[in-house]
């Protein structure tokens, strides 16, 4: 009988390394068919987890609560399992270099705890190369055995879509490697278990690291694009969004949209491929070139702020600004790696400290990674503007009275920028107020 088979019948477990975003959903959904252990280093996690709480806010509390995942912060733990799969951040640093801490912890952990005829399959985001190049040696060392003989490796990369409801583990189809025919013919299988959408068997693992990284990268390229011609119709005097909603008439027109990109994949893989590129004396242009665009929003619309400022005869220094949305992308509570931090980094470099506002972004995450504390929406008064950088659900609800409370009574020109354009733009500045969006 093999690994699978024995997988399905509940005599062998897989487990899960690394309890995210993206780890905690593929933990749930398993462990509804077979047994799963769940692993994280963070034991305040953990506890979180089997409390039934659930701080990602993906699957929910009430399907934490429900599910039969075996959570554990014991490592140890993980010798029960012969199926593993490793779903560990992978950051770049200040630099932009691949920060691959975390899977080499990872690999180290579950090495020590590796036994023979085992299966591990890696879902962490990284340049081609590194399954094979930088992980398989740490398990070798750290288990005494032998990849291709004694255990097997895959690479099989996440495409979960944090906060998004409708593009789940279930429904995206699953790109799946390994090491040899009859590995990828059981992870596939494993997988399958869980995937409707159905699984793509990729020709090797460096061609599935590949995959995954150009998929954010042309996200990334046609954001940057996007960006590019906000600057460029800025200076023209003419609206994006009426003109993407124009040219979007064409059936062939690509759906962008310009906007902040942070979060940690769209912000971050196109580094992991240019890193790569450099190591092999390729120098990047169009991606590396996208990524400055980027990168550089924060900057342009604190810019454009402050010429909004002037409009409005309010002194610069000392206005009071708050920010509405502080996580990388709506609806989802995470913070790290969010680009409004570069929006609020920039206003103080004009002597602004702004009140941020965000019901949905975990509070005890922006305090830690950034020292923010966040304001209550109750007590904004007497703002001179008001910057709308998240499109949560909260704030689209909110209508131009609720924000109107923002402001001081006395200013007769309300500025406001709405960054992802969700409001109503001839609504507001009928109204008076000082509109701008990117």
């Amino acid at each position: 009988m093999g690994l699978y088979e024995r997988i399905i019948n509940r005599e062998e477990k897989i487990s899960l390394i690394g309890l995210g975003y993206v780890g905690m959903p593929i933990a749930v959904t398993f462990s509804k068919k077979v047994n799963v252990i769940g692993f994280d280093v963070n034991k305040q996690k953990i506890e979180l987890y089997k409390a039934g709480i659930d701080p990602t806010k993906e699957v929910g509390n009430e399907a934490v609560s429900k599910c039969t995942v075996d959570f554990t912060s014991d490592e140890t733990r993980l010798k029960e399992a012969m199926f593993h799969i490793v779903t560990v951040p992978t950051p770049v640093n200040s630099d932009h270099t691949p920060d691959l801490t975390s899977i080499k912890g990872a690999s180290a952990i579950l090495g020590r705890n590796l036994t023979a005829g085992s299966i591990v399959v890696y879902e962490s985001t990284v340049f081609p190369g590194v399954t094979e190049d930088i992980c398989v040696p740490i398990l070798e060392k750290e288990s005494g055995l032998k990849c291709g003989a004694d255990f097997k490796i895959g690479y099989s990369p996440e495409r979960i879509n944090p906060g998004d409801k409708t593009h789940r583990l279930e429904t995206i189809t699953k790109i799946v490697s390994g090491i040899d025919e009859e590995t990828l013919d059981t992870i596939a299988k494993v997988y399958e278990l869980v995937v409707q959408a159905g699984v793509y068997k990729a020709e090797s693992i460096k061609v599935a690291e590949a995959a995954k990284v150009i998929e954010n990268s042309q996200r990334d390229i046609n954001i940057a694009f996007m960006n590019e011609l906000s600057i460029i119709f800025n200076k023209m005097g003419i609206d994006t969004k009426s003109v993407l909603e124009a040219a979007g008439t064409k059936w062939n027109f690509l759906n962008f949209t310009p906007g902040l990109v942070g979060g940690h994949c769209i912000g971050v893989d196109p580094y992991y491929l240019t890193y790569k590129a450099e190591q092999l004396g390729y120098h990047s242009q169009i991606i590396l070139a996208g990524r400055r665009i980027n990168d550089n929003m924060g900057k342009y619309i604190v810019e454009n702020l402050m010429k909004s400022l002037i409009k409005a005869d309010v002194p610069v220094k000392n206005a009071k600004v708050t920010i509405l949305g502080f996580t990388f992308k709506e609806n989802c509570p995470d913070t790290r790696n969010t680009r409004v931090i570069d929006i609020v980094r920039e206003l103080q470099e004009f002597g602004i400290d702004p009140v941020i506002v965000d019901p949905v972004a975990d509070p005890a995450e922006a305090s830690r990674e950034y020292g923010i504390r966040f304001a209550e929406a109750d007590s904004i008064r007497n703002m001179d503007a008001v910057v709308l950088s998240v499109a949560h659900d909260e704030f689209k609800n909110l209508c131009r009275a609720d924000l109107g409370k923002f402001f001081k009574s006395t200013n007769s020109k309300k500025v406001l920028l709405d960054i992802k354009g969700i409001l109503n733009k001839s609504e507001y500045e009928k109204a008076g107020y000082i509109y701008w969006r990117l």
